[in-house]
């Protein structure tokens, strides 16, 4: 789950990091309000979307007087932003944060992942803050400095001061910059976190250590032990698909491609996308129904999966163990009923039941439904038929 950087930062703070001045704002006037009580001779609008990249798409700007904070925040309020992680559809700014200036000397980058080789938190920084840090990994790969975290023991003290040194802080903020890093951590590992970042993180000219930007994810599967964080998502931020499918306890993840795939397990799902991938197609989705598949819930699936129009056709691939074959192709007919089946669905069914589930299909002489025995086969036709459907839609010739 993502959240706001204005989130980001009332959380950073409640750690003791030192934050900017600031609030988040829903409309100019409100903008303005916000930056008549800042000390500083300059105010920052910043957009709020779940993207990065919003400088250099105009989502944040300086603004020198309270006139000016008014004119940026309407600019950018309602606009679309269209950046690096947006895709070509861009994200429609709906709120702002209103910042004081800093006075920036230097700027670092400093953030927290999961290492899943080493299955350690990893803490990495670099000296070149304010890049994207992928970009420092392409091009300046000895710029980033990393310190690998054992989990029984924690961030210690020495690991903090070996990165310090490493980021070149100067002497007079190195002690800073180590309760930041101490501080970060401990919010990564009691909010469950999947990343947390500032880029940058900042030196100012009198000395303080502060993030100047703020991210952070948190592992989905454990936002139930956290409330106050559920509490602030921003589902105008989130694909809807993938909210619905959350509620229908559904995995679902948009991958942009025009074959959609539904399978039970990652390991098949994994396979099936690149199987889709070999045959020369692009996967729609990555979609698991789990292990305890019904009817409605496989109908469900088939909504969502169709609520995308770039879909051309659906890959139902399934080994059935826990999950059932036939209950799968009662819910690919009850789809047909409910839903209705608007594009070409291969399903290939194997495993527990899956004569029962061929049978049904069979019986159900669905016109838009292919059985095929090999997911080899499976994938071969949903891409071909894929294919098709899209010539078919660009000539205007769609049945």
């Amino acid at each position: 789950m993502k959240i706001h950087e204005y989130q980001a930062k009332q959380i950073m703070k409640m750690y003791g990091i030192s934050v900017p001045n600031g609030s988040p704002a829903f409309s100019p006037e409100e903008a303005a309000r916000i930056a008549k009580d800042f000390d500083a001779p300059i105010a920052v609008v910043k957009a709020q979307i779940h993207a990065g990249g919003r400088g250099k798409a105009g989502g944040v700007k300086l603004a020198h007087n309270i006139d000016e904070v008014k004119y940026f925040s309407s600019q950018i309020l309602g606009k679309v932003l269209v950046t690096h992680q947006t895709g070509p559809e861009g994200k429609k700014v709906n709120r702002l944060l209103i910042e004081e200036g800093s006075n920036i000397a230097k700027e670092y980058y400093l953030g927290f992942v999961i290492d899943r080789d080493s299955a350690k938190i990893v803490m990495m920084g670099s000296a070149e803050g304010g890049m994207e840090i992928e970009q420092v990994a392409a091009e300046m790969p000895d710029r980033i400095f990393k310190e690998y975290i054992d989990p029984t023991i924690g961030l210690m003290p020495f690991q903090t001061k070996r990165m310090a040194y490493n980021m070149r802080f100067k002497d007079k903020v190195i002690a800073k910059a180590q309760k930041v890093m101490m501080d970060l951590y401990n919010l990564f590992v009691e909010k469950d976190c999947t990343l947390a970042e500032c880029n940058p993180l900042v030196v100012t000219v009198e000395n303080q250590v502060m993030a100047l930007d703020a991210k952070l994810q948190f592992d989905d599967a454990a936002i139930y032990r956290h409330p106050e964080i559920e509490a602030l998502r921003d589902e105008a931020e989130e694909d809807p698909k993938e909210r619905a499918a959350a509620k229908a306890s559904l995995s679902y993840v948009n991958l942009g491609g025009d074959v959609a795939c539904m399978v039970n397990g990652a390991g098949l799902a994994m396979a099936t996308v690149d199987m889709i991938k070999f045959y020369g197609g692009e996967p729609a989705n990555f979609l698991d129904v789990g292990g305890d598949s019904t009817v409605e819930k496989i109908a469900e699936a088939f909504r969502i999966m169709q609520s995308d129009d770039q879909v051309c056709s659906v890959f139902v691939n399934i080994f059935g163990g826990i999950n059932k074959c036939d209950v799968i192709a009662g819910g690919i007919v009850e789809a047909a009923k409910v839903v209705g089946l608007r594009v070409p669905v291969i399903a290939r069914l194997d495993g527990t039941n899956h004569e029962e589930g061929r049978r049904i299909l069979k019986e159900a002489n669905l016109p838009m439904v292919h059985a095929v025995p090999k997911m080899e086969e499976g994938a071969e036709l949903a891409v071909r038929l894929a294919a098709e459907l899209k010539a078919k839609r660009a000539e205007g010739k769609e049945a």
